[in-house]
């Protein structure tokens, strides 16, 4: 019986027996491990899957951590101000030694699935789709407080968007508060919020004693 595996974008033909380079997996000399991602059955009967044989699974022994033959990289530009870069590469491997081929019954077998080490497995696929949700949550959030008795700021000529979430992160949500507002916390809020005069300039308390009636 043989079996079509696909493990680091490689396919490979393999028998009970066979020792094989694959690249680079997360585990350790000795360990047993699972290809889960079997392209083909091979034997007394022939099983092609779509694009995966449901249940399949090629079991090994981890031989060892290796690394491949050397690989001499060698770039040279001509140019005015030539340059030349020799570089080498060894790439990491994983030798291995395939004991079993199973048919069915791969997810009730209990050993560890083959992953890259490089890889990201479906785990931590699973635990960055909540993250993508959260957005939206958070932008809610962020926008709960003018939604909260808070006055619309944005009725204060020049406060646009971003300058109302300024002043509400700062604690200021109402016109009463502007209103109220002294040469002292003028000068506060110019400066703790980067407003260059603008509370003066724009008249900011005298409209917000209009608005607050």
């Amino acid at each position: 019986m043989f079996a079509v595996l696909k493990t680091g974008g490689k396919q490979y033909k393999v028998q009970a027996g066979d020792v094989l380079r694959v690249e680079k997996l997360a585990a350790a000399a000795g360990e047993k491990i699972q290809f889960n991602e079997i392209l083909m059955l091979g034997g007394d009967k022939t099983v092609v899957g779509a694009p995966l044989v449901d249940g399949a699974a090629v079991q090994a022994d981890v031989i060892d951590q290796i690394k491949g033959e050397k690989l001499i990289k060698f770039v040279k530009r001509r140019r005015k101000h030539s340059s030349k870069r020799t570089v080498g590469h060894r790439q990491k491997l994983t030798l291995v030694r395939v004991t079993d081929i199973l048919a069915s019954g791969a997810d009730k077998s209990g050993v560890k699935a083959a992953i890259g080490s490089g890889s990201v497995s479906g785990a931590a696929v699973e635990a960055a789709a909540p993250a993508k949700k959260a957005a939206p949550k958070k932008a809610a959030k962020a926008a709960a407080p003018a939604a909260e008795g808070a006055d619309d700021l944005k009725k204060l000529s020049g406060v646009g968007p971003a300058l109302e979430k300024k002043l509400l992160e700062a604690g200021v949500t109402t016109f009463a508060q502007i209103a109220a507002w002294g040469e002292a916390e003028i000068a506060e809020f110019d400066e703790k919020l980067s407003f260059k005069g603008r509370i003066e300039r724009e008249g900011w308390v005298e409209q917000a004693k209009e608005l607050a009636k």
